[in-house]
């Protein structure tokens, strides 16, 4: 049940410690603090009570002036300050306490109307939990006039379950921003379910291709006019910050592991006075800085990161969504020089086991002087505060130096601070050695990108092996559907805040994590009931091994059970980079099922430095023919299912006494996705999510088995 002591919102408990401030917050209109009649610290005697201090009570014209100017500048700077004492007859420091004590006011109000709308959130929260809770003992069982049974319960009746899932995170929610006032942290008690063979895990949900467009970000709103100058100047501090953080040596970074470089935190803080403002308390520093030389020229990659979908696209690994919320500036002379875009993104590990980090930021882009690109993102979280902040970047972003032949050097920066104690214990080293969110992810996402970019436009492609696709048009149109497939994975199997995983319980640490959805009137998947499983777990393989074993078709037959225990070929194949294991395969199944003799698989394998995928989905022959021949592929039904690769930390020194990432085992994400029923107003009954429970748990137990064996 819920505790009926959620708040401890007496009257007399708000009204006192509000009025205090009130009483408080009304003197900053009228007095200021004379600091001459109050001795420093250096001259009070330690044994002499420190006088009272003496306040000067401005005059009402005074006020009124200075309440016009704040509406128009809450900020001034020192030259206005001057101005306005010489026109008040008041010291410039009179002038600038008063604009303080009146910010001070404003936030106390601001604060006691935000409280108070959520204090009536809460009460709605609370009613309609009770509602639920009563729904659900009232529910009576169609075949015997009985007690509902949890086993036969349908998935929707089921969804009161993770309405209460969202409910607790709501109330929590509003228990941090209330602790403010109440003085402490309020609990949160559920009714307990019969059953209990399924409990409620984080947030998270698929956008993209898995969900469609009407999946978008948290609701933020866009920038004031008042805060957009604010936004530039922030901006503009952001770029000189990057610039000088990115061509600096020692102090300011110290060489680290993987060719990264990690940032001297006191060293920065003595720096850089200005910017965003101190750390805030419980969120861990988090800066890295890498480079690399990328097959692809300054133009192309500077478009890539002004364009939002192009962004999300290239960095699906990493920027699960996107969105620009308004654009301050398109640059100048066609260009993106001097522009600036305010958005919003959420960043993710692929696993469920690890929370997003969501931002809102503004990104600038500035040609300088030697030919050199550059794009800074900063966080903007002092003009949209949040009740609890969980991450902010503080200026981030690359430098771009144009090279012969179409190459660009990139030079990266991430630096962010995060509240990062969620974040399951088996991905903690991987977090924090900077692999997960860090510059090395970035810039090796990039440089497999722009490979895969390059290969689709290649022409001069040999035909002596016959698996090899050299029709451009075949290319073009089999590598976009590949790149849709993984972006529906990818953006499927991260912790995102949108929707809600359900965790079953489990016998051992491998807790499965589903979400179920309805698929209709949408020609790039297929009608029904869809199911979404995934799994994350270690194994002591290294990442190219595991990467390597789950990508060969001839090894397919040890863990996919779908396949029942036949033989895969590769029918066709397009290298997408220069590892060899770089592809998108077209894949047969030679197996007895006669259902399955019209369906091929399409595969996507890729690998870099700091992770690997091997994403694929069942496709119609006649279907795949179409795309083959040229043929649009939006129009192919896809249910992605596959595996996401992360090394599990920095990894061990090799011979020559370097680290190298691939020496120690592997996180490994495993993701399903399942037509259960092809008449998307059907229930799903729970015994279904039972069924794919059962797939994803066998498949882990068998890769487990056989990665083992060779390991052996």
């Amino acid at each position: 049940m819920f505790s009926p002591n959620i708040f401890d919102t007496s009257p007399s408990m708000f009204e006192s410690e509000l009025t205090g401030r009130l009483r408080v917050d009304d003197e900053y209109d009228t007095r200021s603090v004379t600091e001459m009649d109050a001795p420093s610290g250096d001259e009070q005697d330690p044994g002499q009570r420190p006088k009272r201090k003496r306040y000067h009570r401005h005059t009402q014209g005074q006020i009124q002036v200075m309440e016009a100017f704040f509406k128009e500048c809450p900020h001034p700077d020192d030259k206005q300050r001057k101005e306005l004492g010489r026109e008040l007859g008041l010291e410039p420091l009179q002038v600038k306490f008063w604009f303080q004590n009146k910010r001070t006011q404003m936030k106390s109000q601001h604060e006691r109307h935000e409280n108070s709308i959520l204090k009536a959130e809460n009460e709605k929260l609370r009613a309609e939990n009770h509602r639920y809770k009563e729904a659900l003992s009232n529910a009576i069982c169609p075949n015997c006039g009985g007690p509902a049974a949890l086993g036969e319960m349908s998935f929707d009746e089921h969804h009161l379950r993770i309405e209460n899932a969202r409910l607790r995170e709501e109330i929590d929610r509003i228990s941090g921003s209330a602790a403010k006032y109440v003085g402490k942290r309020t609990s949160t008690s559920f009714p307990h379910f019969p059953g209990g063979t399924i409990n409620f895990g984080q947030q998270s949900g698929f956008v993209g291709e898995m969900y469609g467009v009407g999946d978008l970000l948290r609701p933020v709103p866009g920038p004031t006019e008042a805060d957009k100058p604010m936004i530039v100047e922030l901006a503009v501090a952001a770029m000189e910050e990057l610039m000088r953080m990115a061509q600096s040596g020692g102090p300011l970074w110290i060489p680290g592991e993987n060719s990264t470089d990690a940032l001297n935190e006191e060293e920065y803080m003595r720096t850089f006075t200005r910017g965003i403002g101190p750390k805030p308390l419980g969120l861990r520093s988090e800066a890295s800085r890498t480079s690399a030389v990328i097959i692809m020229n300054h133009v192309n990659l500077v478009e890539i990161l002004m364009d939002v979908n192009q962004w999300s696209r290239v960095f699906c690994g990493i920027v699960s969504r996107a969105m620009t919320l308004e654009v301050l500036s398109t640059g100048v002379a066609g260009s993106y020089n001097g522009a600036f875009q305010v958005m919003t993104a959420e960043f993710q590990v692929p696993s469920p086991l690890v929370p997003t980090r969501e931002n809102y930021f503004v990104r600038h882009c500035k040609q300088h002087g030697d030919g050199t690109w550059a794009v800074v993102d900063v966080s903007l979280d002092n003009l949209n505060p949040s009740p609890i902040s969980r991450c902010r970047r503080r200026p981030s972003g690359c430098l771009i130096k144009e090279l012969p032949n179409g190459y660009s050097k990139v030079i990266w920066v991430e630096h962010v601070e995060v509240d990062d104690r969620a974040v399951h214990n088996i991905y903690r080293p991987l977090v924090n050695s900077g692999l997960g969110f860090g510059a090395k992810r970035w810039v090796a996402t990039l440089g497999r990108q722009c490979e895969r970019l390059a290969s689709t436009m290649a022409s001069n492609i040999p035909s002596r092996d016959l698996c090899v696709i050299t029709s451009p048009e075949g290319r073009r149109t089999m590598l976009k559907l590949a790149e849709r497939m993984v972006i529906s994975f990818c953006t499927g199997v991260g912790a995102l805040t949108a929707h809600t995983w359900t965790t079953l319980s489990t016998t051992d640490s491998n807790d499965v994590r589903v979400m179920t959805r309805k698929s209709m009137d949408d020609p790039g998947r297929p009608p029904g009931i869809v199911l979404s499983a995934a799994t994350s777990f270690w194994i002591p393989v290294p990442p190219k091994r595991a990467f390597g074993f789950l990508r060969d078709e001839r090894s397919r037959k040890e863990w996919d059970i779908l396949s029942n225990g036949g033989v895969v070929e590769e029918m066709a194949h397009i290298a997408n980079g220069r590892d060899t294991g770089n592809c998108v395969s077209l894949l047969r199944v030679n197996s007895g099922n006669i259902s399955q003799t019209n369906m091929l698989i399409l595969q996507e394998s890729c690998s870099d430095a700091t992770g690997s995928y091997v994403v694929y989905a069942p496709v119609d022959i006649v279907a795949m023919n179409v795309v083959l021949g040229g043929g649009d592929p939006d129009y192919v039904a896809l249910l992605p299912s596959g595996f996401a690769i992360l090394p599990d930390g920095p990894g061990h020194n090799n011979r020559r006494g370097i680290r190298d990432i691939g020496s120690g085992g592997s996180l490994l994400t495993v993701a399903f996705q399942i037509l259960v029923d092809s008449v998307p107003t059907e229930k799903l009954s729970l015994r279904s999510v039972a069924t794919v429970n059962s797939l994803i748990k066998c498949t882990v137990e068998r890769i487990k088995a056989a990665v083992m064996c060779r390991n052996a």
